[in-house]
């Protein structure tokens, strides 16, 4: 897979089909897209790429939004290869690009620069300064340019629409078995395990710590988990989502407690699956009070 980090892409994935979006999970609506994509990209034989935008345009016009995404874009390049994706655009979203028009979005970038066949988007699909732009202007030029819209029937699961908002909701609901059906995979948190206090390895359950960055900040509590140490080694757990309250402790963190496994795992990256919610987080009155409840977690997960 070819990855471009502006609009100025080689000749040869030119004039091909491309989805546009924030793809942010690639739960099984994005996949949807992609295999309906991909499948009409090949019909016509065209190649099939992405466009993104890096930071999410919510984001970059909310400073104060920060624990929102799903996933990184480390982990959108992973699924984009392994969903057999030709190319991926990942456009910088900055000041100076949320000032195109969307005529010019349609023209100078769509047209001019990418050369579009097919275009596929969500029927709510908004660009352009303002937000001005949306699938009926789209059409209107489809003549004009030389291409043609497609747009993809929403999925539905259980009598909701999978969408990357309510996956958010029910990350935060701690609801993670229904996220996991949702993303058609567990919902895994990427991140490099920092130095703590050593308090699990003193209690006799030492952890992984990690700080969840822009990641949607999960219901705090126990979870039922499995880490992936690297592409060979992969491990059960558990994992506390939370403030410490029992040691007066106010940051958020992420510890990870690995079964069976007793290594440094200190600036090392690792993944961690949420695969179910076992219990809220709760102060207790000792540690002894603690290290009991960890080991009905333990015996839980």
């Amino acid at each position: 897979m070819k990855i471009f980090k502006n609009f100025n892409i080689s000749n040869k994935f030119k004039h091909s089909a491309i989805a546009i979006g924030n793809f942010d999970g690639f739960h099984l609506g994005h996949q949807k897209v992609i295999k309906t994509g991909k499948n009409l990209a090949k019909k016509n034989k065209l190649k099939f790429g992405l466009l993104v935008f890096h930071p999410l345009p919510v984001m970059f016009f909310n400073k104060k939004i920060k624990s929102f995404r799903i996933d990184t874009l480390k982990q959108k390049i992973e699924n984009s290869k392994k969903l057999g994706i030709d190319f991926i655009i990942i456009k910088k979203f900055d000041k100076s690009f949320s000032k195109t028009s969307a005529e010019n979005f349609i023209d100078h970038i769509l047209h001019k620069k990418l050369k579009a066949k097919l275009i596929f988007i969500s029927r709510n699909f908004k660009f352009g300064r303002n937000r001005a732009g949306n699938i009926n202007l789209l059409k209107k030029k489809e003549k004009i340019f030389n291409y043609k819209t497609k747009t993809v029937d929403p999925l539905i699961k259980n009598k909701s629409i999978i969408s990357s908002t309510l996956i958010r909701k029910n990350i935060k609901l701690g609801k993670i078995a229904f996220v996991n059906k949702m993303l058609g995979k567990p919902w895994t948190i990427e991140g490099v395990v920092k130095r703590g206090e050593k308090r699990g390895r003193k209690i006799g359950f030492p952890t992984c710590n990690l700080e969840l960055g822009d990641y949607v900040i999960p219901k705090t509590g126990v979870y039922a988990s499995k880490i992936i140490l690297n592409k060979s080694l992969k491990k059960k757990g558990i994992v506390n989502v939370g403030y410490k309250p029992t040691f007066g402790k106010n940051k958020l963190l992420l510890e990870a407690h690995i079964f069976g496994f007793k290594k440094n795992l200190y600036d090392k990256t690792i993944k961690i699956m949420l695969l179910k919610f076992i219990r809220k987080e709760k102060k207790f009155k000792n540690i002894v009070e603690l290290k009991k409840q960890i080991r009905k977690d333990i015996k839980g997960a």
